[in-house]
């Protein structure tokens, strides 16, 4: 890109472009030469705007991680509408949806990045630790509304269902039938019926 040229977001282009990275390529092809060449951008730019690379892909795993504080805020207001399983099932593709497993498979593969993560929102496995959250905080919401049992050990299922719905997703690369997904959450939340 010629010099004096404004980008409009160049955050959110290099973010766009290192997900498009992760999602075609991998992991192990993320690098900051990839990201501005697929961005369109001059190396430079990246450097501008984050002080290194891993620095760069924290910001970009703590931003598609604020989406997930959005979904959840939007499952918590379905709480007492439609069914528990129903709704479950019709968030978990957004929680998994393929650039999501894409940057879990490249915050397990980065020592450095996952460390990073941890310091900045103490999450023991990044993004799973908030999609758990995002489960959890759902079936207490439902719990209180009596439309689980109120004995349901909500630390229990919220990570089991998490955990399963994640290598449902990642056995399916991220586009398991619907019915799949809704077998899943009923069987965990078999356990929790009133």
């Amino acid at each position: 890109m010629p010099t004096g040229v404004a980008i409009r977001d160049p955050r959110g282009q290099l973010f766009d472009a290192a997900e498009r990275i992760l999602l075609r390529d991998g992991p192990a092809a993320l690098t900051s030469r990839a990201v501005t060449a697929e961005a369109g951008v001059a190396k430079g730019v990246l450097h501008r705007h984050f002080a290194d690379f891993d620095a760069f892909l924290a910001e970009l795993a703590l931003d598609r991680t604020a989406r997930i504080d959005q979904m959840a805020a939007d499952l918590r207001a379905a709480a007492g509408t439609g069914s528990v399983e129903g709704n479950l099932a019709a968030a978990l593709p957004g929680l998994f949806a393929p650039p999501a497993l894409a940057l879990i498979r490249l915050v397990i593969a980065r020592d450095e990045l996952r460390a990073r993560l941890r310091a900045a929102t103490g999450s023991r496995i990044p993004l799973l630790s908030e999609s758990t959250a995002l489960v959890a905080g759902y079936l207490t919401a439902e719990r209180d509304l009596g439309r689980i049992a109120a004995s349901a050990d909500i630390g229990t299922l919220a990570p089991t269902l998490t955990g399963a719905a994640h290598l449902l997703f990642t056995d399916t690369d991220g586009t398991p039938e619907p019915a799949a997904t809704a077998k899943v959450v009923a069987v965990v939340m078999g356990t929790a019926a009133r």
